[in-house]
């Protein structure tokens, strides 16, 4: 459930106002870091909707506590709630601060008393309000500090934040303008924080921020000067900087650039403060991410090297697959020829799961693009002279690169021994069905795969294989296809496997393979 819930039952709110919130949510850490406190949202647990006008001015009901829907802890000191405040309700002695805050629109500073684990705290109510309506208040909770001296560090951090929470208070901060990158390596106060003044000047840089531009050969006093005119010069000769650079080493625009220097690359990302009256100056985050992106190459090139692999197993098996059906050209006696042919098959059904693996980087397959051609494949390879429809039900879905090669095998034997021997001579269809069931203990997932024909039939035998004892010897009539698919099924699949007459006449096989990473029966 959202934690926006409850702005959502009351009906006084719309879908820009959850989603402002959600922003703020999932970019308070840095307010927190520079706040040095933990910070919680809270709403009303009773509240009083706008008698059905839906403009938002609902109020709190007299006396009601306030209920947390989220809850951040500073990196950059100690928290003050020890344990998670989602779902409790705020201190008593705040419910009248918290009342006369959301009604005021105005942020309140005040001590908590009482006996509660903010005791002794300082806190600031900030109410959250966006379009004239309070939709939420946020708290910032700092423990109390005694006989310790406030270090500059922690002055300029907690200014930057007061100038952030009067921008959520007035609706400014987050911004929907301001975009979001998933890219790794994302800049966080306590790894290097720079205060950009009105003037696009450096006011302050913090210790983990000098070492990051040190790094990118950048030394000496910054305070007082402009970071474009010292940070571009240092990436070196003939390095072109790219073109968002400017706008965040200025702190003008809330956006994130990567500069690479030698062998060195930082993060920024820029923060801008501003207020009703106009531009405030910016903080600046800045992250030594080096490691990060040589780790990230290393991957890249892992998985190339995975790809290249695969595609040269697939050349290879390709290769052994020629000349198995040029040797079986030679064969002078139908036997030899049909099995040379059936070994061939079988070398390029492992070749097609190759090729597939060498087209993406996924640890998963899409089986459902890799079978079907596979499938209609098997049934006209099976029975060149035969007319042989077939037809797909369901959906295999992506699956371990664990299970492709096995599973591939299992169907092209079962497709095979279908067309020969129950459609033997004969017009028919053979069908292939996928879908997920539980297993018997309702704690994971089986893949169930049924290939059945509508042929000459098997009677009334029923075989049923799993465990175990799928490896046991063959049986009079059995050949190296249904050995093949028992030791699959038990050994690769992990699962079991059970031919039955089906209904209407013809044959099906079921094959149930174990889709987590336990061990197989």
């Amino acid at each position: 459930m959202a934690f926006t819930e409850p702005l959502r039952n009351c009906g006084d709110f719309g879908p820009g106002d959850y989603e402002w919130l959600h922003l703020l949510v999932g970019d308070w850490q840095l307010i927190s870091d520079l706040a040095f406190g933990d910070l919680v949202l809270s709403f009303p647990a009773d509240y009083i909707p706008s008698a059905g006008s839906g403009n938002g001015r609902g109020m709190p009901a007299p006396g009601s506590p306030f209920r947390v829907l989220a809850h951040v802890r500073p990196a950059t000191g100690p928290t003050v709630f020890h344990q998670d405040m989602v779902g409790e309700l705020m201190p008593e002695e705040l419910t009248g601060p918290l009342r006369a805050a959301w009604v005021g629109r105005r942020i309140e500073l005040l001590r908590a008393g009482g006996d509660g684990p903010a005791t002794g705290a300082q806190v600031k109510i900030v109410p959250l309000v966006r379009n004239g309506r309070t939709l939420a208040l946020l708290t910032v909770h700092t423990g109390r500090r005694s006989g310790q001296v406030t270090s500059l560090q922690e002055v300029v951090y907690r200014e930057a934040a007061d100038a952030l929470l009067r921008m959520a208070n007035e609706g400014l901060w987050p911004d929907f303008s301001a975009p979001t990158g998933s890219r790794r390596g994302a800049p966080r106060v306590g790894d290097g924080a720079i205060r950009i003044d009105a003037d696009d000047r450096v006011a302050y840089v913090s210790p983990n921020a000098e070492s990051a531009l040190r790094r990118l050969g950048i030394d000496g006093e910054l305070v007082g000067k402009r970071l474009m005119d010292v940070v571009p010069p240092a990436l070196g000769p003939g390095v072109e900087p790219d073109e968002t650079l400017a706008p965040v080493l200025s702190g003008r625009t809330a956006w994130r650039t990567e500069v690479e220097g030698a062998r060195v690359s930082v993060n920024f990302r820029s923060v801008p403060l501003r207020d009703r009256s106009g531009r405030l100056g910016a903080v600046l985050l800045c992250r030594d991410v080096t490691e990060l992106r040589r780790r990230d190459l290393e991957l890249v090139s892992k998985d190339a090297t995975v790809r290249e692999i695969h595609h040269r197993v697939k050349n290879n098996l390709q290769t052994v697959s020629a000349l198995l059906r040029l040797q079986a050209r030679r064969m002078t006696t139908d036997e030899a020829r049909h099995g040379l042919e059936q070994a061939m098959r079988r070398v390029a059904t492992i070749a097609m799961v190759h090729e597939t693996l060498s087209q993406g980087f996924s640890q998963n397959v899409d089986f459902d693009e890799l079978i079907e051609r596979q499938f209609r494949l098997a049934a006209e390879v099976a029975a060149p002279e035969q007319s042989v429809r077939t037809r797909i039900i369901g959906e295999f879905g992506e699956l371990p690169t664990r299970l492709a090669t096995p599973l591939a095998l299992v169907i092209n034997e079962l497709v095979t021994n279908a067309v020969e021997h129950g459609l033997a001579g004969r017009t028919g269809t053979v069908t292939l069905e996928a879908s997920r069931v539980p297993d018997e203990e309702g704690a994971g997932q089986l893949l169930e795969v049924v290939v059945s024909d509508d042929g000459a039939g098997m009677g009334a035998a029923v075989i049923e294989e799993s465990g175990v004892g799928a490896f046991r010897r063959a049986d009079v009539g059995e050949g190296l296809g249904m050995q093949i698919v028992r030791t699959l099924v038990a050994g690769e699949l992990g699962g079991s496997i059970h031919w039955s007459p089906r209904q209407g006449g013809g044959t099906e096989v079921t094959v149930r393979a174990r889709l987590d990473d336990q061990p197989g029966p």
